[in-house]
């Protein structure tokens, strides 16, 4: 974070973080309280730690860390990932036809495990199958590795599908309550139009608007390409994530926090990286050229038995694909 975007971060959250003086003592400052939150968030070093950097009570900064994760979540989630609207949306279709050449793709979808110390008398519900306790970050990022919706603090025994299910984003979905966009004819084709649509992994069920790759057994090269063209759109969510967890180090090591303490640290640093992406969006040039045209390798595995509509939607886009208007030069040598 350069100094600029400091300065703009402590105007913005100065009248949250102010605090008054009494005749006992001097109130801390707006600029400690952020410099110590941050110090926190982007090492990961322990408050026993940060005692001896900053000279104050290990108490003091659980104290200064938590409220400040407060005022970040309520002061800037408005600004920095506000509920889309359909314009938004299509702002984000566009980034998704011009970066991945997946048109008519509204975000990538997928979950995160944050990795926790076991909380008191929560027996499994945290213990996930990479066999370490954790909660959920489930989020939908766009073209520009910014999160466009999250959810989270599931426990880390839930799947993602499970989670998805039971989040706020899937009932608006189901409900139509989004303001996604009407269907769009496909860029080229003169064929019926097409909806708007996001990208998961195979770990979510089949819908109207949620795409998962086709699965393993019996894949021509129609099937291929549409689950090349569908990574390299989902990869997205995972370069965000990889973003997220290397500038803000404290999701290297398990966090020493309870669960709701938890979900305040992820909520600011979820704010905190679209702010940064927002003022410093110089992106990594290698990052960029992992996007272009170098496979992915794909695992796919049957979950559940998906919608006639969501196999109707998934059939129309691989067609799309292998057609002239559709198709990529790099396509065929990528799945071979």
């Amino acid at each position: 974070m350069s100094v600029s975007t400091f300065d703009r971060l402590l105007c913005d959250l100065r009248p949250g973080l102010i605090y008054q003086d009494t005749d006992m003592r001097l109130a801390i400052t707006p600029e400690e309280r952020l410099i110590v939150t941050l110090r926190f968030l982007a090492t990961g070093n322990t408050f026993a730690s940060l005692h001896f950097e900053f000279l104050l009570g290990i108490s003091t900064i659980a104290m200064i860390v938590r409220s400040t994760c407060d005022v970040i979540w309520e002061r800037l989630r408005a600004t920095v990932m506000p509920p889309p609207k359909p314009e938004d949306w299509i702002r984000i279709a566009d980034g998704f036809s011009a970066a991945a050449q997946f048109p008519n793709c509204i975000g990538a979808l997928d979950g995160k495990h944050i990795r926790v110390k076991k909380p008191s008398r929560s027996g499994s519900l945290y213990y996930n199958y990479k066999q370490y306790f954790s909660v959920v970050l489930l989020a939908l990022a766009d073209s520009d590795y910014r999160f466009v919706i999250v959810d989270i603090g599931a426990y880390g025994s839930s799947a993602d599908a499970g989670v998805f299910r039971a989040s706020r984003m899937s009932e608006l979905l189901h409900s139509g309550q989004l303001s996604i966009p009407d269907s769009k004819t496909l860029p080229g084709s003169s064929g019926p139009p097409a909806p708007y649509v996001i990208v998961a992994d195979e770990a979510f069920g089949l819908q109207t608007h949620l795409l998962r790759p086709f699965p393993r057994r019996g894949l021509d090269d129609r099937r291929r390409i549409f689950n090349y063209r569908l990574t390299r759109a989902r990869r997205y969510v995972e370069c965000a994530f990889g973003i997220l967890s290397s500038k803000w180090r404290v999701f290297q090591s398990a966090l020493q926090l309870n669960p709701d303490n938890v979900r305040k640290v992820i909520q600011a640093c979820v704010i905190l990286h679209n702010y940064v992406r927002m003022y410093e969006a110089a992106v990594d040039p290698e990052l960029d050229s992992t996007m272009t045209s170098v496979p992915f390798p794909i695992e796919v595995n049957v979950r559940g038995r998906p919608g006639s509509s969501g196999m109707a939607v998934r059939d129309f886009f691989a067609d799309y694909f292998l057609s002239p208007e559709g198709a990529v030069s790099w396509q065929m040598d990528a799945i071979h």
